[in-house]
């Protein structure tokens, strides 16, 4: 339930949908849950574990993503001390478990970046700074796959580095540039669609072109960067 609440509060703050929100009523209606019930989970104040709990699964979310959803609990909770947090395994596994997010483990894979060594890199404008201090300043691109009863589906996803968010993403049956590029047009429509100046950055893999992906990236006019490492986790 806290989920759905924590949905509902997320998008008052930030909707979807800028020029036509959707109330409380609305979405309490659709999630099928009460307004009171809501309501008085926003007046309740939140313990230091669960405000703890938010601020990981923010953390949690990010490196699981970026990592194309492969990291289980042993590499997000070693990643997670990386950064500073004192957090048992256990921990990450409740967390993991109760937002659905699970790694791989022992399952064929299929190869999403296959590095381009002719090709010419974009400039470095992260600087290994994954951390911004402000929402649309970084934001972090990546391609996996999802196993389906009709086969194979590839997924480019757009990921706000400051809030952790996916903004933008497109699902197709191939690795084409078209991918890269409609995840981009959702997030920046998302973003209300000034995005000037903002510093994208992405695989430096041959698995989409680069030289039209950097061109997809301009026309929203954010800066490409390109990374050897998958996604941003190095």
């Amino acid at each position: 339930m806290r989920a759905v609440y924590t949905f509902i509060a997320e998008e008052q703050a930030t909707p979807t949908n800028v020029k036509k929100p959707w109330t409380v009523s609305e979405m309490c209606q659709a999630l099928e849950v009460s307004r009171s019930g809501y309501y008085d989970w926003v007046d309740r104040a939140p313990s230091n574990r669960e405000l703890t709990d938010r601020r990981l699964e923010v953390e949690i979310e990010a490196i699981w993503e970026c990592s194309g959803r492969t990291y289980g609990v042993p590499r997000v909770t070693a990643w997670l001390r990386k950064q500073g947090f004192v957090v048992s395994p256990k921990r990450v596994a409740r967390l993991m478990r109760r937002n659905s997010w699970e790694g791989e483990s022992g399952r064929s894979k299929i190869r999403t970046t296959i590095v381009d060594r002719g090709a010419k890199a974009a400039s470095d404008h992260v600087r290994r700074d994954f951390n911004p201090t402000a929402p649309n300043v970084t934001w972090c691109g990546d391609i996996t796959y999802l196993r389906t009863g009709q086969g194979w589906l590839y997924m480019a996803t757009v990921i706000d580095l400051f809030s952790r968010r996916v903004i933008g993403w497109s699902v197709a049956s191939h690795m084409r540039t078209e991918l890269v590029a409609d995840a981009l047009k959702m997030a920046t429509a998302t973003r209300g669609g000034d995005v000037a100046g903002v510093i994208f950055h992405s695989d430096r893999g041959s698995q989409v072109h680069l030289r039209r992906v950097r061109r997809a990236v301009r026309a929203t006019r954010c800066r490409p960067v390109d990374g050897r490492d998958r996604g941003v986790l190095g």
